[in-house]
C-alpha cells in the first residue's frame, strides 16, 4: 500500500492559537494522487496537538477557556522552575489532546461529520514557524 509523506507549515501566535487545518490536510491528499485511506497528522512538538472541533468562535472560545481552567497559566509548574520558559501548562496542555490524529478519506476527500475541521493549536508561550506531518496512506 503506498505511502506518501507532506508537510504542512505554519506560522502561529503562541498562546492557544487555533489553526483549521483541514484545507491544508484536503491538499495533502490530493497531491498523494491517491483515492480512498487514511491520512495521520502528526505534530511533533512537545507544546501544541490536533483534534477535531467545529470551528466556530463560540467552540473555540468554550475550548480555550476549558483549557484555562484545566492548565492555568498562572499556576506554578515545575517545569517552569526547572527551566525557566514558562510554558509548563503548554506541555501539559498538548499531552491531554496528544500529537496525532487520523482520518479516512474516500473518493480523494476526507470524511469528516457536517461540522467536524481539523484543529491545530499551538500551546507556547510565544509565536513559532511550525511543521505538521500528514502522512496519506491508501490506494
Amino acid at each position: 500500500m503506498p505511502v506518501k509523506t507532506q508537510i504542512l507549515e505554519l506560522s502561529t501566535r503562541g498562546d492557544a492559537d487555533m489553526v483549521d487545518i483541514t484545507p491544508g490536510v484536503a491538499r495533502a491528499i490530493r497531491e498523494s494522487g491517491l483515492h480512498a485511506g487514511t491520512v495521520t497528522i502528526f505534530c511533533p512538538s512537545a507544546t501544541s496537538a490536533v483534534t477535531t472541533i467545529e470551528y466556530e468562535e463560540g467552540c473555540l472560545s468554550d475550548l480555550r477557556r476549558f483549557l484555562d481552567e484545566v492548565a492555568d497559566p498562572q499556576r506554578p509548574y515545575a517545569h517552569n522552575a526547572r527551566w525557566g520558559d514558562g510554558n509548563g501548562h503548554s506541555h501539559l496542555r498538548a499531552a491531554l489532546l496528544g500529537p496525532s490524529l487520523t482520518v479516512p478519506f474516500s473518493a480523494g476527500s476526507l470524511i469528516l461529520g457536517t461540522w467536524q475541521q481539523i484543529l491545530y493549536i499551538d500551546f507556547d508561550n510565544r509565536p513559532r514557524e511550525r511543521r505538521l506531518i500528514a502522512q496519506v496512506i491508501g490506494e
